[in-house]
C-alpha cells in the first residue's frame, strides 16, 4: 500500500520495509561486534520498539536477556512533554551491560527518563538502540549509541509506531500526507 488512512489522517509510504531491514541488519553487526563475549541485557521500550526489537534480536547472536518496560510520551501526533511509567523493569540489572531499545527518540525526554530509571539499579554501562533519531528535535545530551536511520521532524507511522494506538502493525513506515 503506497497510501493508507488511519483515522482522520492520511499517510504515504516513506521508508520501505526492505530498507528497513538493511538498516536493523546493520545495527545488529555493530552490536554483535561490540558485545561478543558479553551478556548483556537489551530492554525493550513497549509499545513502539516490539517490531524493531524482534527484527533486531533475531540477528543478534550473542549472549543476552531481554526484559521490557512500558512508558508513554505521546497523544495523537504529539509528546505530552512528560514520560509516565506504566510497566516498570522487572529484572535485575545491576553490574550488567544495558541496551535500551527504542522506536524513535525525538526530543529525548523518553531517553532521559529510562536512564535516570535504570540507573539506580547500578547498571555497569547503559547504550541507547533506536530504529529512528530526529536529531534535529534532539534536546538532551545523551548520546544515541546505535541509530539505524536519522528522519526529519515529521510525524511517522508503522513498523512499531503508532497514531493514537493505531498502524503499528505496517510493515513499512509512512509520513503524513
Amino acid at each position: 500500500m503506497d497510501k493508507v488512512q488511519i483515522k482522520d489522517k492520511s499517510f504515504r509510504k516513506h521508508i520501505f520495509c526492505d530498507a528497513i531491514h538493511e538498516k536493523v541488519l546493520k545495527v545488529a553487526d555493530r552490536i554483535n561486534e561490540d558485545y561478543k563475549k558479553k551478556n548483556p541485557v537489551f530492554v525493550v521500550v513497549l509499545n513502539g520498539a516490539f517490531m524493531f526489537a524482534s527484527d533486531l534480536l533475531k540477528k543478534v547472536n550473542v549472549a543476552c536477556e531481554i526484559a521490557f518496560v512500558k512508558v508513554a510520551s505521546y497523544e495523537g501526533t504529539k509528546s505530552t512533554g512528560s514520560v509516565k511509567s506504566l510497566i516498570g523493569l522487572n529484572h535485575n540489572i545491576n553490574n550488567r551491560e544495558v541496551v535500551i531499545i527504542e522506536d524513535i527518540v525525538d526530543t529525548g525526554e523518553t531517553i532521559v527518563a529510562l536512564l535516570d530509571q535504570l540507573s539506580r539499579q547500578s547498571p555497569s554501562q547503559i547504550k541507547i538502540a533506536t530504529l529512528l533519531f530526529k536529531p534535529k528535535a534532539y534536546t538532551k545530551d545523551a548520546p544515541i549509541d546505535y541509530v539505524a536511520m536519522e528522519v526529519g521532524n515529521e510525524f511517522l507511522v508503522g513498523y512499531g509506531l503508532d497514531y493514537d494506538g493505531f498502524g503499528r502493525n505496517l510493515e513499512d513506515i509512512y509520513i503524513v500526507d
